[in-house]
């Protein structure tokens, strides 16, 4: 019985040390596909552990744009300052190499949006959206004839985002 309630702490703590050292807030996709794909926690018992932190106040979740994101409290970091030293040297490990390794991935998701609707018969409006620091630098929303269409400008938004972006600027500043 006390190695689970040892094994929960540990696991709600590793949950805290990761939002902690990503530094910023993300989805609860995004923290689910990270925990995920370090097999740090498995999937249902990570839902449980995410309610579980929000309803002690250590986690909360904020509405940014039309997405809802999980922010560590003030009073989660201070449980993950006292108890820091329980999260195994091997999984701090882990989740430091996997944050140098993919941060610029994150940040790139958290910044950018992409996503269409159907507006009738034939008419798919895409918006593209780039932030940084809570700035939004571009919002663009555009009318394509097709589903292929909305499906190729959402892609090569997340992927060539910096040059688009780029380019826009520069040829709107030539004239």
């Amino acid at each position: 019985m006390l190695d689970d309630t040892n094994q929960l702490a540990e696991n709600k703590l590793i949950l805290l040390y990761l939002l902690d050292r990503i530094g910023m807030n993300i989805t609860r996709n995004q923290l689910t596909e990270i925990v995920l794909e370090n097999n740090l926690v498995n999937y249902f018992l990570l839902q449980q552990y995410i309610t579980e932190l929000q309803n002690a106040n250590f986690l909360v979740t904020i509405k940014k744009n039309k997405s809802k994101v999980l922010s560590l409290t003030e009073q989660g970091k201070k449980v993950l300052s006292l108890f820091i030293s329980r999260i195994p040297e091997d999984v701090v490990e882990k989740i430091e190499k996997y944050i140098d390794e993919k941060i610029s991935n994150i940040k790139k998701e958290i910044f950018l949006h992409a996503d269409y609707t159907i507006e009738g018969n034939n008419v798919f409006i895409v918006h593209l959206r780039a932030q940084e620091n809570e700035v939004t630098l571009i919002d663009i929303k555009v009318n394509v004839p097709t589903k292929k269409h909305a499906i190729d400008l959402c892609q090569n938004w997340k992927s060539n985002s910096s040059k688009i972006y780029n380019d826009i600027m520069k040829t709107l500043l030539q004239y």
